[in-house]
């Protein structure tokens, strides 16, 4: 065949692939008026899911941000490749394989994204020095800290907080129990997390709490611009990383959330967070929430926990066993 030829079908073929994923964002944009609760605001109740494979950060020089459709099936085989590892007859239900979700790239605005963040555009965190510090000393902490209970992270192992920065702010989807359930009134709405059954709750045109009171949700006071609701949030606690980047937050952090209905089933979740301490300038993301008619379930983490015991008894018989190598 005519090299021009093929030239100008591969032109024709992305053309075509460009102008879909074009129109599929112009529809998003267009003036899409969600249902309204009792109140009159637009409804969110009910429960959304943000399942997916895309995460915070883009896997660095693997993919762009936007995924051509052609692309996707060799995008997702990337990014599962040591994934998790498949079942076998001999190991049925133990390995992750079997309850991890979200196998898929995730569509915002029509299009396929590889990471949810869309600022910086090379969709990695903009750590400044402090941030990287703070960084290194927890990758450590996690191979290094076995002095105690404490000493372990509070998300996974103490169960103290939802894994993978799940509840948020900023609300990061778990490979697992990724389901949401918004209930809404007048002047709050409540966030339920499934994963680690964790509560938010977001005051409606209310004033902030005192500074010296902080929470690892935060203070989020909320208010409506039109079809969307923005929230900001401040008063964070410093103590706790949200573990799926991972990153930190200082008592300047100041996180601002919009949630936007842009489609029947299709909810639109946009962030930016502002910490000088930690980064070396704001960074925005963009993710997608579909609604789902699943039931939440609780979440049981803590209760049979013999990962931690274990943990702390192996560290401890290394300990005895290098002592007595030592005499």
């Amino acid at each position: 065949m005519d090299l021009k030829l093929i030239g100008c079908a591969l032109c024709v073929l992305s053309l075509a692939n460009l102008q879909g994923l074009s129109a599929a964002a112009a529809a998003e944009r267009q003036a899409y008026r969600s249902p309204r609760n009792v109140y009159g605001a637009p409804d969110l109740n009910g429960v959304w899911n943000n399942n997916a494979l895309t995460r915070l950060q883009r896997p660095a020089g693997l993919l762009p941000l936007v995924v051509r459709p052609a692309d996707v099936a060799e995008a997702e085989r990337k990014l599962t490749t040591g994934y998790s590892p498949p079942s076998t007859a001999a190991n049925v239900g133990g390995t992750e394989s079997e309850w991890w979700d979200g196998a898929h790239l995730a569509r915002v605005g029509g299009e396929f994204r590889s990471s949810w963040l869309v600022d910086p555009d090379d969709g990695q965190l903009p750590y400044a020095a402090e941030g990287k510090r703070r960084r290194a000393v927890f990758d450590k902490a996690q191979i290094d800290s076995f002095d105690g209970p404490e000493s372990r992270p509070v998300a996974g192992d103490r169960c103290l907080l939802p894994s993978w920065g799940a509840m948020g702010p900023v609300m990061l989807n778990a490979p697992y129990n990724a389901n949401y359930r918004f209930v809404q009134t007048r002047d709050q709405i409540a966030i339920m997390a499934e994963n680690n059954s964790e509560l938010r709750i977001i005051r409606i045109g209310a004033a902030h709490l005192p500074a010296q009171i902080r929470s690892w949700s935060g203070d989020s006071i909320g208010h409506w611009e039109k079809e969307t609701l923005v929230v900001e949030t401040t008063n964070l606690r410093a103590d706790a990383p949200l573990s799926q980047a991972p990153f930190f937050f200082t008592a300047g952090a100041r996180v601002v959330e919009r949630f936007t209905r842009v489609a029947p089933g299709a909810l639109k979740y946009e962030f930016t967070v502002d910490d000088p301490t930690i980064f070396a300038r704001p960074w925005r993301a963009e993710m997608a929430f579909v609604a789902s008619d699943a039931a939440l379930y609780e979440f049981a983490c803590h209760e049979g926990n013999y990962a931690m015991t274990n943990v702390l008894a192996g560290a401890r018989a290394v300990e005895r066993a290098q002592k007595s190598s030592s005499r």
